[in-house]
């Protein structure tokens, strides 16, 4: 039997998309309709925002936890977050979770080595681009990478912030991440993370100047081999 992928969710359209990529994976692995069993749990993005806004990543991390619990519960054999940011409060939770996680800057990583690349542009919301969450798990690659300045990664994080996590996906919008991914592009990158998991949903492989690392998807996918292996 696959095993049960627990969702800690923390913004509805990121973990949508990860949840639909799960039933899809599964379908072309298992075959048609079939997919593992999967759970899904998230406390309000607002309490999470207000952790955040405080840097307050212990907060973060209780919130995480008590997702993990609750999946745990449920039969969750292991966890996944569709969460980026959040993930800078991963070592707090860890080592007190009741079931082992993946990482999903760690599994960007492996396909980024996979893929041959060398050099990544990260997008992701301001925490994101400015943490730790994606040099920790890059430097342990060997991968460089770049990031937007910081005009450009304020403007991301309010597309971000105030259109995609409530589902509003425009032109502009798509204009001003594809004018960014120029940029990062003539600065020697070879690729770029998505590294918020509600990019892909306006920045696509077709649209992009760099080929494009999905962490929704990547993370995803990843969950469906380790549930059926």
């Amino acid at each position: 039997m696959p095993q049960h992928i627990g969702i800690v969710a923390c913004s509805a359209e990121g973990a949508a998309l990860c949840y639909r990529t799960i039933n899809l994976e599964g379908a072309r692995i298992m075959g048609r309709h079939d997919h593992p069993e999967v759970s899904l749990h998230t406390h309000s993005l607002a309490q999470y925002m207000n952790c955040i806004s405080a840097n307050d990543w212990v907060g973060v991390a209780e919130l995480m936890l008590s997702s993990a619990d609750k999946l745990a519960r449920a039969g969750a054999d292991f966890l996944i977050c569709p969460d980026n940011t959040i993930h800078q409060a991963f070592d707090l939770v860890a080592h007190r979770s009741p079931r082992p996680w993946l990482h999903i800057a760690q599994e960007v990583g492996n396909e980024a080595q996979r893929q041959g690349y060398k050099r990544l542009g990260v997008l992701g919301t301001r925490y994101l681009m400015e943490g730790p969450v994606y040099p920790e798990q890059l430097d342990a690659a060997r991968l460089e990478y770049r990031i937007p300045d910081a005009g450009a990664r304020e403007k991301i994080n309010q597309i971000i912030m105030d259109e995609l996590v409530n589902g509003e996906f425009t032109a502009s919008s798509l204009g001003h991440f594809v004018e960014v991914i120029r940029i990062l592009a003539s600065q020697g990158c070879d690729a770029v993370v998505l590294g918020c998991t509600e990019i892909p949903l306006l920045v696509t492989p077709e649209s992009s100047p760099l080929p494009t690392l999905d962490s929704t998807r990547l993370l995803a996918k990843a969950a469906v081999r380790k549930a059926v292996t």
